[in-house]
């Protein structure tokens, strides 16, 4: 027996919220007696590209279609409006050459409302309330309620105006109404000469889960807050908050909304596979600004890796993406004429290529930090890496006259410090050029305890206060330095030189087979680099391993065929320890020569 309309057994429909958008054609009855079949067959072309293109572009279903009307409903709020905003431009392009009182145009509502479901309609009150809104648009305007509004973010999903509190017919309250249309145009912010505004931004977009209930919804946002807050962790780029990048979930904001709206360089998106108690994460690095890939990759490991103390996931995702942001720059620092490439490339590039530590390299390093310099007089950070490439190139053995270059660091540096005088990178490296450079390492400790207390998280001023607690044979303070300085910056891109500080304190600690497996790790970053293989070398033999040190220093005097012992004695900066008497023989038994 067919079940009637008091029936029990008509299948209960489901509930859920939703994005209802109701359409309808203006003026449909004078149109339709004006010329009925060309309306018709105009409206169904319309229909028809709603229905295959425009829907499944913004993930919305249709769930009637009227003579003159249209009921959508979609799960997201911004695809609802990105989708009201093409239907308006659909027909007003359709509306190209033809006369005016011919021409087709909208009126949209929407709200977000639990509304009632199945395979062949929706139901509830918040149905009524989308339609009643619709009542109030004007041709070309889609009105929307409150909840619609919480939904969007202003002039990136779409322009919005306020039209206060309305009266609706059939709804006993007055409603709050928003007018939303196309987002304008983005308005240009004035920057400063101060060059933290022309380094990188990152924004990491939430993570992507199909078909996820609301148990893995979480895993997604775990997984881009421990990326932000990797990311953020570096002082080489500026990375776009948590809350302001959670208020993109469920959009599909192009490069160029996010590039105009966020000053995005770099992008990061991701999508994220859940099955049982594994997942697989693949993720996406995008230049906003030449709008092109610059890296793509997987990661996969067990649900448990997300409460981690370091999400290991995240780690991967962190270490490919800083690698592959210092790649990319470097690449165009190393073939760019100098004044066409962006502030941010200079930066990186110069740092990149001066810790790679080969000549031509270490060269087009200089040449990128006067074009910084010249581009950004008034900013102490060009100033700050040009005396750390003269001091770098003094440590190499690269200097045709160090003392010479050693006040041509301390003039750079100086610069920096007129220009602000709390910079703490600017302050620790005055105090490496007083400590390593001139062997003054009072004031080299109070350089770095000066920055540190500006920023206790100045990575470069832990590393450099960790090699000054070495030259005193103070070894576990300067593990512990080393360490911090580690953790301050777990990702850098230049890791190996962190290493080799570690690597020195570990040797001063008395920690040898700790030191070796840390030196070597320091070679296998960067094998030119040789204050490394100057502690390898020493940490070898007083492990007792004296034909591994041996090899260390044949290696050694490849990269640097000039360094003897002469040169210890006069360019170790803890010469005056007492432990430089026996590093000065052990670096002898491993076959370096006297002079």
């Amino acid at each position: 027996m067919p079940a009637t309309l008091n029936d029990a057994a008509w299948p209960i429909p489901r509930r859920t919220a939703r994005t209802v958008l109701v359409v309808d054609l203006v003026e449909s009855v004078r149109l339709y007696q004006l010329d009925e079949e060309g309306t018709v067959r105009r409206w169904q072309g319309f229909v028809g590209e709603v229905v295959t293109r425009l829907l499944p572009l913004h993930g919305g279903r249709l769930v009637k279609s009227l003579g003159d009307g249209l009921m959508l409903e979609f799960e997201a709020v911004p695809a609802a409006m990105n989708c009201a905003i093409g239907m308006h431009s659909a027909i007003a392009a359709a509306n190209a050459g033809r006369a005016a009182d011919t021409c087709l145009w909208l009126r949209a509502g929407a709200h977000v409302a639990d509304v009632y479901f199945d395979e062949h309609d929706i139901y509830g009150a918040g149905v009524n309330l989308a339609a009643r809104l619709m009542s109030l648009a004007q041709r070309g305007e889609t009105i929307v309620s409150a909840n619609i509004r919480a939904g969007l973010l202003p002039d990136v999903d779409a322009d919005v105006e306020d039209l206060g509190d309305v009266d609706l017919k059939g709804i006993p309250e007055p409603v709050r109404a928003y007018r939303v249309g196309r987002p304008a145009a983005a308005v240009a912010l004035p920057t400063s000469e101060n060059l933290s505004n022309a380094r990188a931004t990152i924004v990491v977009l939430p993570i992507e889960i199909p078909l996820a209930d609301d148990e893995q919804a979480v895993v997604g946002d775990i997984l881009a807050d421990d990326i932000i807050v990797g990311l953020s962790a570096s002082p080489h780029w500026n990375v776009i908050s948590r809350l302001s990048a959670a208020a993109f979930r469920h959009r599909r904001p192009t490069l160029e909304q996010l590039r105009d709206r966020l000053h995005a360089t770099y992008v990061l998106s991701g999508r994220c596979l859940v099955s049982g108690q594994r997942l697989r994460l693949t993720v996406e690095l995008a230049d906003a600004v030449a709008g092109t890939v610059v890296w793509a990759g997987e990661v996969g490991g067990a649900l448990g890796d997300l409460t981690a103390p370091f999400n290991p996931l995240a780690g991967e995702v962190i270490a490919a993406v800083t690698a592959a942001i210092f790649e990319h720059e470097i690449r165009r620092a190393r073939v760019q004429p100098l004044p066409t490439l962006r502030s941010h490339s200079l930066l990186y590039g110069a740092i990149g290529l001066m810790h790679r530590l080969s000549r031509q390299d270490f060269e087009r390093a200089h040449a990128l930090l006067e074009q910084l310099s010249d581009r950004h007089p008034g900013a102490p950070e060009p100033r700050v890496w040009q005396a750390k490439w003269h001091v770098l190139g003094i440590t190499q053995g690269w200097s045709a006259d160090p003392t010479r270059q050693a006040g041509q660091a301390h003039d750079s540096v100086q610069r920096a410090l007129d220009r602000q005088s709390d910079h703490a990178l600017a302050l620790a490296i005055d105090g490496l050029i007083a400590g390593y450079l001139n062997g003054d390492l009072d004031t080299s400790e109070q350089r770095y305890r000066k920055a540190l207390e500006l920023n206790p998280n100045e990575a470069f001023a832990w590393l450099f206060l960790s090699a000054l607690h070495a030259y005193r044979d103070r070894g576990e303070d300067a593990v512990r330095c080393a360490q911090t300085a580690i953790g301050l910056s777990p990702l850098d891109p230049v890791r190996y030189f962190f290493d080799s500080f570690l690597a020195n304190a570990l040797l001063a600690a008395g920690r040898f087979e700790e030191s070796i497996a840390v030196g070597q790790r320091s070679v296998r970053g960067n094998c030119t680099h040789m204050p490394t293989y100057r502690s390898l070398a020493i940490a070898q033999v007083l492990a007792g391993q004296e034909e591994a040190a041996r090899q260390t220093v044949v290696r050694l005097l490849q990269a640097h065929p000039g360094y003897s012992l002469e040169q210890f004695r006069i360019r170790y900066a803890g010469r005056q320890g007492v432990h430089a008497q026996r590093y000065e023989m052990a670096l002898r038994s491993a076959g370096l020569p006297e002079s």
